[in-house]
């Protein structure tokens, strides 16, 4: 079925935070394979498919990224500044998870490399990446 309209559509996508629960909190990171920001480290995500619900979207990217399967997110927030892709009109879905300790990633799909992070130690990050980190810290991390 071709998708023609008048006026242009918005992209989905979904981020994922996985984060550690106990103090240094750790988050993973995911090194981008492609443009935009390639070689940058982000959270893992990416695009939602046409048959798909988004929380099915982050676990698919999670486990395509990472190679981490997790079978319960929690819906964080919604990031939609016009400009946060260059690629053109994206809004974000972020899902969260709280793991006790680091997972072991393997990167995959169009992640060249896949680690853990100390939250407050991060490396520069693409796309809009540090302002949802930053707003997961306040207010998800304050109340831990």
């Amino acid at each position: 079925m071709p998708y023609c309209y008048e006026y242009p559509r918005p992209s989905v996508a979904t981020d994922i935070i996985v984060c550690t629960t106990n103090k240094p909190y750790q988050v993973l990171l995911i090194q981008r394979k492609n443009p935009p920001f390639q070689n940058m480290w982000a959270l893992p995500g990416g695009f939602m498919d046409m048959d798909e619900y988004l929380c099915n979207t982050a676990k698919r990217e999670l486990m395509e990224e990472t190679g981490i399967h997790i079978h319960t997110l929690h819906f964080f927030g919604v990031y939609d500044d016009p400009t946060r892709d260059p690629r053109g009109r994206t809004i974000g879905i972020v899902y969260y998870v709280l793991v006790p300790k680091p997972l072991k990633p393997t990167a995959n799909d169009d992640a060249a490399n896949a680690q853990w992070f100390f939250i407050d130690e991060l490396p520069r990050l693409a796309f809009d990446h540090q302002l949802i980190l930053d707003d997961f810290k306040q207010k998800i991390l304050t109340s831990l």
